[in-house]
């Protein structure tokens, strides 16, 4: 029952307080998850990240499904999507219902632009653990490499993110698949 309290709680604060949509949960998610009740580490994490954003639908849900899901199985799974959710349906339903009448004051205008750096700086640190993992990974010099291709593919020439998403697991599995060729053309174990 704890477990479930847990994960309740764990994916209400996600719903509750990831202002700015799904990419700003991310990080919130990865609080929780990682380093509050430590369901996962931030390599698992991050495979589950890079996985369930070339599904369709909100990164949210997702990733509360599944480490609901991992942590307590079908009912863990119902029980964080639903703890995801419910503070977003609640929040537009008082929200729409007071908008008309709040949007002209200062505070209000206030909150939502002082949200904006805040999601942003929250975005650029995991982003910028996505590139360690990736440098320490792949190496520096492919990920700057590559990092300097896909700004040109999505902000130049304007190539969709899904469309290069799925060709790069394309490729990925493409890659994997090749046997590796020891020495003499002979092949390796890839263990």
């Amino acid at each position: 029952m704890k477990t479930h309290w847990n994960l309740f709680i764990a994916f209400f604060r996600v719903g509750i307080l990831g202002y700015g949509g799904g990419p700003a949960s991310i990080p919130l998610i990865q609080k929780e998850v990682i380093e509050k009740y430590k369901w996962m580490d931030n390599e698992e994490f991050g495979d589950l990240l890079a996985l369930g954003n070339t599904l369709p639908g909100p990164i949210a849900t997702k990733l509360a499904g599944y480490i609901g899901y991992r942590v307590a199985g079908i009912w863990g799974m119902l029980n964080a999507v639903v703890a995801t959710m419910v503070p977003t349906i609640l929040l537009m339903i008082i929200l729409l219902g007071s908008l008309s009448s709040i949007k002209g004051y200062d505070w209000v205008q206030g909150m939502t632009a002082a949200v904006i750096p805040v999601v942003g700086m929250m975005l650029a640190v995991l982003s910028w653990q996505f590139i360690a993992k990736s440098g320490s990974g792949l190496g520096w010099v492919k990920t700057a490499i590559m990092i300097v291709i896909l700004f040109v593919l999505i902000q130049i020439v304007g190539l969709h993110p899904g469309i290069i998403i799925a060709s790069l697991l394309a490729i990925a599995l493409l890659i994997k698949d090749k046997p590796k060729q020891g020495a003499g053309g002979k092949e390796r174990d890839p263990s």
